[in-house]
């Protein structure tokens, strides 16, 4: 083998390297989304037990009246129970996504198509969440407040009604997917343009 043969496996060795080093160091970017993901996660874990042990003590404030407090707790407790399926969810991701070293491309990749499906499973949980408590509102109009309600039926036109109702949903889907985007929409974009980096060379 002559000095010209040695002089290319060189260089072939040193472009390997340093491609490696620079895939590494994209790796290593995606780190701080996805840590600031998990720290989301922790956060909003802690945020919702705080609400749904905050939510018991609704009926003593309001005082509600017998009637009113067994529908309350009934739906109380439909809330708890798709809560804590999601929380099930949420946490097993969670504790996964610790599990894995995150020094490869495909554990990114799973990283950020998980995290997609349990975005979707957040948004889901807080439009079940949102009409069980306007179905409890409506409850409530038609056991505590059945004659204002029903002057107010009087009054207004059904479509009226039915545009408001319309326009509600909207703004609730609005919120939610702001919400969404705001906690771990705008960290899970960086995730994927490192993965659109990686892909790219």
């Amino acid at each position: 083998m002559n000095f010209d043969d040695l002089k290319k496996e060189w260089n072939a060795e040193t472009t390997e390297g340093s491609n490696i080093s620079s895939d590494m160091l994209k790796i290593k970017q995606s780190h701080t989304p996805i840590d600031k993901i998990r720290a989301k996660m922790k956060h909003e874990f802690f945020y919702q037990l705080a609400f749904l042990a905050f939510m018991v003590f609704i009926p003593f404030i309001a005082e509600f009246s017998v009637a009113l407090n067994q529908v309350y707790f009934m739906t109380y407790a439909i809330i708890c129970g798709f809560t804590a399926y999601y929380f099930f969810k949420f946490y097993r991701f969670y504790k996964n996504s610790y599990d894995m070293s995150m020094d490869t491309r495909k554990n990114i990749l799973w990283f950020y198509y998980e995290m997609k499906l349990n975005i979707e499973l957040y948004k889901a949980l807080t439009y079940i969440i949102v009409f069980i408590i306007v179905g409890f509102m409506s409850a409530y109009l038609l056991i505590e407040k059945a004659t204002v309600f029903a002057k107010i039926l009087t009054r207004l036109s059904i479509v009226y009604i039915l545009l408001n109702c319309f326009i509600t949903v909207l703004i609730i889907g609005l919120i939610t997917e702001l919400w969404a985007w705001y906690c771990y929409g705008k960290y899970l974009k960086q995730v994927k343009k490192v993965i659109d980096e990686l892909d790219y060379e």
